[in-house]
């Protein structure tokens, strides 16, 4: 599957879980009901994944960050309940891309009237513009 399709998936089930409680919940809850849904669409996915900090080849530190989500060991899934997504929010996002080397994020506010309104698409450069040298290569 590819990563829009993918990613058109995981909105889906970010769209059941907020029409099923509406905003304003905790993150931690709708993490959890995003692993209800995601587990019943049939994807593979881990939550709270840790995240180390690798500089110059060595761990600076195992388990400063967590993922909330990642999905298929591709997309990394950033979940809000905030009132309003900040740069550093995005950021934080690019960040966990970069150092998981994963090509895709999405940044999703639950506290949101309407979902569509809360969800970041954010791509890690480094990452898909190294997939696009290797397929280059090959072909």
């Amino acid at each position: 599957m590819d990563l829009n399709a993918l990613s058109s998936k995981i909105i889906k089930a970010a769209i059941n879980v907020h029409s099923g409680l509406g905003p304003g919940l905790l993150e931690s809850v709708y993490q959890k009901c995003m692993a209800i849904e995601l587990d019943a669409m049939g994807f593979n996915f881990q939550t709270e994944v840790p995240l180390p900090v690798v500089y110059r080849d060595k761990v600076i530190t195992g388990d400063g960050f967590r993922i909330d989500i990642l999905v298929e060991d591709i997309i990394v899934i950033e979940l809000k309940s905030v009132e309003s997504v900040k740069a550093v929010h995005k950021k934080q996002l690019l960040t966990y891309l970069r150092l998981a080397d994963k090509p895709l994020g999405l940044l999703i506010n639950f506290n949101e009237t309407l979902l569509k309104d809360g969800i970041t698409r954010i791509v890690n450069q480094r990452q898909m513009s190294l997939a696009e040298t290797q397929r280059s290569q090959r072909g």
